[in-house]
């Protein structure tokens, strides 16, 4: 037995070295790589120029969960209400949830601003109520939406009414976010611009999803929202602080209120986001007209779902390069600039009106999409430059609760209009026209230089 003193003992398979478990390790890294490296990456982008430091990074997370959760419940309502019945039926069913939905929340919507501004020190747990209201109600319609029954549309009320309300506070409290030297114009550029990627990542996945079968984008939804409702909680402590802060009117006329300190906006402001209202009163209606406009007459060539994924991904690429334009411009006279984009817009709706066709239907979705993020970015920056710090965060609360209750309106009009192209094409020249009187009207009009200069570039 001398002899085999000298040989070395075999290794053992289970002290983790041997070739196999090796293999196995490298294997599993190269599996895990792609989603570390991706989520290592994504953390990089939001968290970069001190977002990280200032908790503006989380928000801008935030809000890529709430665009994917909310594209979710889209690709699950439109496959139930709109897809999958013949498009007089379709008509029917969109008409009946606007009725359901639509209208009690244009009732509700002007309250949700007022309301939550009686709720400053609670935004955190607001943003978090809003994600797990919808993460139930999505359940809730998962039973209901394989046969479109009448209990949808209750709860599909619920989800819109709770994606409004996250929508108003998330305005009220990007202001409280700003890292040092940051404009408000580039955190919301940047917020929206994570929302627009992540919607526009997650319906691929929603549309596979119901694949398998309708109610799995809404377990899909259940889950982005369970989720964004544990994000909500990691928002930095100072979201919820209001000191020093008060109400804001939309209004020009303090002797209006009989309360002593209440503050109002400039004319300039307020002109501004009567512009910016019909601009978001326009792409409710197209979003509502042209899905069945294009349902009855597609695109040359191309079948109605896509000529209806050709518009909207015109719109979707216009409004994302409208909000990085917006980030480059800085908001440098915001007035002039949304004069411009409203006076370009009908320029292209009248030439579509004209011109009807196809193609020019395409290119108002783009020309809307890239005008409404650069008109909505100025009138940020107008808020931010005109408004006093203590009432801030109220105007940006009840300016996006009209701008909400503006694109209801709109999408009311695109359903009850006939399927007619150039008529349609007109009624959305005189939306855009009663917006441009308003955005000249704001250009022509000092404005109030504030004596601190707020930061807007």
């Amino acid at each position: 037995m001398g002899h085999y003193g000298h040989v070395a003992p075999a290794r053992s398979s289970d002290d983790g070295s041997g070739p196999a478990k090796r293999a196995g390790r490298a294997v599993g890294r190269a599996l895990h790589l792609p989603i570390t490296g991706t989520a290592r990456g994504i953390r990089r982008a939001t968290h970069a120029h001190g977002a990280g430091e200032s908790g503006l990074g989380r928000l801008i997370e935030l809000h890529a969960i709430n665009g994917a959760g909310d594209v979710m419940i889209t690709v699950a309502l439109a496959s139930t209400v709109f897809f999958s019945v013949p498009t007089d039926e379709a008509r029917g069913r969109v008409a009946l949830y606007l009725a359901i939905t639509m209208a009690p929340f244009t009732l509700l919507a002007p309250v949700i601003g007022p309301l939550l501004d009686r709720l400053p020190h609670g935004r955190r747990a607001a943003m978090a109520a809003a994600m797990l209201a919808r993460a139930l109600l999505a359940l809730t319609m998962s039973g209901a939406v394989a046969t479109g029954g009448l209990e949808l549309y209750p709860a599909a009320l619920g989800v819109l009414v709770a994606s409004k309300a996250y929508g108003v506070v998330r305005s009220a409290v990007v202001p409280r976010l700003l890292p040092p030297g940051f404009s408000l114009v580039k955190a919301n550029s940047r917020v929206t611009l994570a929302g627009l990627l992540a919607t526009g990542a997650a319906a691929p996945i929603g549309a596979g999803l119901h694949t398998i079968g309708p109610p799995w984008p809404l377990y899909g939804a259940c889950a982005i929202f369970v989720w964004g409702t544990f994000a909500a909680f990691q928002l930095p402590h100072k979201v919820d602080d209001a000191k020093g802060e008060r109400r804001a009117r939309l209004s020009t006329h303090e002797a209006h209120s009989r309360r002593p300190g209440l503050r109002t906006i400039s004319r300039p402001v307020l002109c501004g986001l009567l512009a910016n209202a019909s601009m978001r009163a326009l792409s409710g209606f197209l979003i509502f007209f042209l899905a069945f406009l294009l349902r009855e007459h597609p695109l040359a060539g191309q079948s109605a779902a896509v000529s209806l994924a050709v518009v909207g991904v015109s719109a979707g690429l216009g409004n994302a390069c409208g909000t990085a334009v917006g980030a480059w411009l800085r908001a440098r006279a915001p007035e002039a600039i949304i004069a411009t984009v409203l006076c370009l817009t009908l320029g292209v709706a009248v030439i579509s009106a004209v011109l009807f066709s196809g193609a020019m239907v395409a290119v108002l979705g783009a020309t809307a999409g890239f005008c409404q993020a650069l008109a909505k970015l100025s009138l940020d920056a107008m808020i931010q430059r005109d408004i006093p710090e203590s009432v801030r965060t109220s105007a940006f609360a009840r300016s996006e609760t009209l701008l909400q209750v503006a694109w209801v309106l709109g999408g009311a009009i695109g359903i009850v209009l006939p399927l007619n192209g150039v008529l349609g094409m007109a009624v959305a020249a005189v939306v855009v026209a009663l917006g441009t009187t308003m955005a000249l009207r704001g250009a022509l009009t000092p404005h109030p230089r504030s004596t601190t200069h707020p930061r807007v570039a």
